[in-house]
């Protein structure tokens, strides 16, 4: 299978979640930027994998990334950024969602774990996420970052170059 494969539409999700279903597989969904990938990045989205039998990353697009994070960004647009992801062992599918938070993206993937790292507690995710991943019958964890690993700071250290 061609790592491009692994990038779906969010039409596509509902079917790509029941074949999951179908061959009895537990699915892990995580979301976020993912905009300069990094050692903090695959080692979280490595150690999501382990959780369950299959891994779904809900990527923010290029217009939600400004939102949150400013603009300037994404350095990288958003089809870059789903090919590397999808290119990855741990990642099973990409999903490009266009709203700043996951609620539309999580109501289709319909996870049997949630996971979101470190630097969120689970109380801290907003209400609507938290009840869909309920009403779907999942679970919520984090999983902790890499000390000093992230993307701003790369884009820090860069800047100084």
């Amino acid at each position: 299978m061609s790592f491009r494969d692994k990038i779906l539409s969010l039409d596509a999700l509902p079917v790509w979640r029941s074949a999951l279903r179908a061959q009895g597989k537990k699915l892990i969904v995580t979301n976020g930027c993912f905009d300069i990938l990094h050692v903090g990045h695959v080692t979280y989205l490595e150690a999501a994998r382990q959780q369950a039998d299959a891994l779904l990353v809900g990527l923010n697009s290029d217009v939600s990334v400004r939102q949150l994070k400013g603009e300037g960004r994404p350095v990288n647009s958003e089809a870059d950024r789903a090919a590397v992801l999808a290119a990855l062992q741990a990642v099973d599918a990409v999903c490009v969602f266009p709203e700043m938070r996951a609620t539309r993206f999580l109501s289709l993937a319909q996870p049997d774990i949630y996971v979101k790292g470190g630097d969120f507690s689970v109380e801290q995710l907003p209400k609507e996420e938290r009840d869909i991943v309920a009403s779907c019958g999942g679970k919520i964890i984090t999983i902790g970052f890499v000390p000093g690993k992230s993307t701003t700071a790369l884009l820090d250290k860069m800047a100084r170059l």
